[in-house]
C-alpha cells in the first residue's frame, strides 16, 4: 500500500508504484514515474520527465528532475532517468538533460550520493559509484562504474571519469582521469593507480601489477602520449593468456585513445 503523507502534493498523472513512500511535504510532478519500494523523505521535489526504477531512497530536501542550468535551454521535454537501489540524500540537486546533447541525464544502479551533491543535465552516471558530499558535476560529465568522487571535488564539463578511479577531495578536475587512476588536487594530477580500491573489488595481483606497469609507461617511462598508446595495447596483447588482466588493459588504452578533452597530466 502507498504511504502518502497527508501533506505531500502529488500529481494526479504521476505514476507511482503501490508501496512507494512519501514524506510531508514533498512534491511530484504530473510527469514522474516511481518504481517499487522507493522511499522520499520530507520536503523533497521531483518534477520534469522524471523516471525513477525501483528501491531508490531519497533523503530530505532533494530536488530532483529540475529543468538543466543551461542557458540554451528552452523548456524542451528532455529527461531524468535513474535506475535502481540509490541512496540520494539531502539538498542533492540532478538535473534532466538538453536537446544540445541526447536529452537524458542517466542514474544507474546502486550509487550513494550523499549531501548537497550536484548533478547537473546530460550527464551519465555508471553504477556502484560514491559521490562524496558537495561533489558538484557540470553537464555532460561521464563518471564510469564503481568511481569515487571526493567532498567538494569539482569537474568541469565534458570531462569523462573512468571505471573504479578515484577523485581527491576538494580537487578541480578540468580534463579525463583515466580508469583505475587516482586523481587529486588543483588542478587535479594523476597520483597512481588505485590499488586499495582495487584489492577489495577482487581484482587478481597479476592485473593489478599490469595496470601499475601500464600507468608508468603512460606518465613515468617519458613517452609521448601517442607512443604510450602503442606500448599500452602491446602489453594488451602480451596478456592473452590471462583474460581478465588483458581486458582491464583494454579498457585503459582504449579510454585514453577516445579522450578528447586530453587526460590529467
Amino acid at each position: 500500500m502507498t504511504r502518502i503523507h497527508a501533506s505531500a502534493v502529488v500529481d494526479s498523472k504521476a505514476e507511482i508504484a503501490s508501496d512507494v513512500e512519501i514524506g510531508p511535504y514533498s512534491v511530484i510532478g504530473p510527469n514522474v514515474k516511481i518504481g517499487a519500494g522507493c522511499k522520499i523523505g520530507s520536503h523533497t521535489v521531483i518534477e520534469g520527465y522524471t523516471t525513477i526504477g525501483k528501491e531508490n531512497h531519497f533523503a530530505h530536501f532533494a530536488a530532483i528532475g529540475g529543468a538543466p542550468q543551461d542557458m540554451k535551454y528552452r523548456g524542451e521535454p528532455t529527461q531524468l532517468i535513474i535506475g535502481d537501489r540509490n541512496t540520494i540524500r539531502e539538498f542533492t540537486t540532478i538535473h534532466t538533460g538538453t536537446s544540445q546533447d541526447e536529452g537524458i541525464t542517466r542514474i544507474g544502479n546502486d550509487n550513494w550520493i550523499m549531501a548537497y551533491v550536484h548533478i547537473a543535465h546530460d550527464c551519465q552516471i555508471g553504477n556502484h559509484t560514491i559521490f562524496s558530499s558537495n561533489a558538484q558535476i557540470a553537464g555532460h560529465v561521464k563518471v564510469s562504474d564503481w568511481a569515487i568522487m571526493g567532498g567538494m571535488s569539482g569537474v568541469h564539463q565534458f570531462v569523462r571519469i573512468g571505471q573504479h578511479a578515484m577523485l581527491g577531495g576538494a580537487s578541480a578536475l578540468v580534463q579525463d582521469i583515466p580508469p583505475f587512476v587516482i586523481a587529486a588536487g588543483d588542478k587535479a594530477s594523476p597520483h597512481g593507480i588505485n590499488v586499495e580500491g582495487l584489492k577489495r573489488r577482487g581484482f587478481s595481483s597479476e592485473t593489478i601489477s599490469a595496470l601499475r606497469q601500464a600507468y608508468k609507461v603512460l606518465y613515468k617511462d617519458g613517452l609521448s602520449f601517442e607512443e604510450a598508446k602503442i606500448e599500452i595495447q602491446k602489453m594488451a596483447l602480451a596478456s592473452a593468456s590471462d583474460a581478465a588482466t588483458a581486458e582491464k588493459l583494454t579498457e585503459f588504452h582504449d579510454f585514453i585513445a577516445a579522450s578528447t578533452r586530453g587526460i590529467i597530466r
